[in-house]
């Protein structure tokens, strides 16, 4: 991966910490970027140790102070920079205030990051980590021959009958995102990853990673669910050639493949036959068709799809490492 592609140039990536944000740090320092990265607190070593850590971050990493709630919060961070990575977006699945915890942090925080930017010059281009979730709740049918792409955009009142809180706030932080882009001449592109496994450089457990280390610490069933998903490294670099490729624009897909948890299961007890995995599935309902994503516009980054098998071995071997599981 190592390339000079940045030298010289200065970009900020907002809630470093996170899982892909993390990633996205270390990609941009190993090709000679300065960063400039914002957390919520700059000396909380637990959620900055890693940042610190990278190759490259004692030259080129400067962290950074802000607060998705306050507007204003993110003027230091994007000044000076040509690029602003917007990562930070809370991810939680089970919230008591879906309005608090959620959906004002992730449009009113969208819409503060891109407030700083719009007051900076020096922004050449902002790259917004979205998610398949702002994509695929439209009401649509999905099966096996419907083929999902950049055109299908979440319907919020879908997720509202639905609850799916988590959905909604993406797709309303995308929809505001545009708006905001198109009213103050900014250029946005959005990356739409799905469910992004992979090694974690952070020192916890993130949601997506969740999904696995449930599967084997002790589930009795697994979920009725197909969903996409992507390596984080892919996701990673997808957001650095986003930037760095003149003629990206508009939104991009990642989706390496569609699999239902049973798939999951199956290929994490090829991979680890001794693992106990669930063996049944949460109900009696037939299994949710898996459907397909267009992997067109992303090949155009350059994107290579490393395969779900190696990302679940990436994922286990990781969580292993980090003591997040046991066996």
């Amino acid at each position: 991966m190592e390339s000079n592609t940045g030298k010289g140039k200065v970009v900020c990536v907002t809630g470093a910490s996170g899982f892909i944000a993390s990633w996205v740090v270390k990609l941009l320092l190993l090709r000679g970027y300065a960063v400039k990265a914002t957390v919520r607190d700059p000396n909380d070593s637990v959620k900055v140790d890693h940042l610190l850590k990278l190759d490259g971050a004692k030259e080129r990493l400067q962290l950074i102070k802000a607060n998705l709630m306050e507007e204003g919060s993110f003027d230091v961070a994007v000044e000076e920079c040509e690029g602003v990575f917007h990562t930070a977006s809370p991810v939680a699945l089970n919230v008591k205030d879906p309005q608090a915890e959620l959906i004002d942090p992730a449009v009113k925080g969208t819409l503060n990051v891109l407030k700083s930017c719009a007051k900076s010059p020096s922004v050449k281009r902002v790259i917004l980590t979205s998610s398949t979730a702002a994509v695929e709740y439209n009401g649509k049918p999905k099966t096996p021959e419907v083929v999902v792409d950049e055109t299908w955009f979440s319907n919020p009142d879908i997720c509202r009958e639905y609850k799916i809180w988590y959905t909604l706030s993406k797709t309303l932080a995308e929809d505001a995102a545009w708006k905001f882009a198109k009213e103050h001449k900014i250029d946005l592109v959005a990356l739409n990853p799905a469910v992004v496994i992979g090694p974690l450089l952070q020192p916890s457990l993130n949601e997506s990673s969740a999904a696995i280390s449930n599967l084997i610490n002790g589930a009795q069933t697994f979920r009725n669910l197909s969903l996409g998903w992507i390596h984080v490294k892919d996701v990673a670099n997808a957001h650095i050639q986003a930037f760095e490729i003149s003629s990206a624009s508009g939104r991009y897909c990642l989706v390496e493949t569609v699999a239902h948890y049973s798939d999951i299961v199956k290929i994490l007890h090829e991979l680890y036959p001794t693992l106990p995995l669930p063996q049944k599935c949460e109900n009696d309902k037939p299994f949710m068709p898996v459907y397909q994503v267009s992997k067109e516009k992303a090949r155009t980054l350059g994107i290579e799809f490393i395969p779900l098998e190696v990302s679940l071995r990436d994922t286990v071997e990781s969580l292993k490492e980090k003591n997040l599981i046991n066996f």
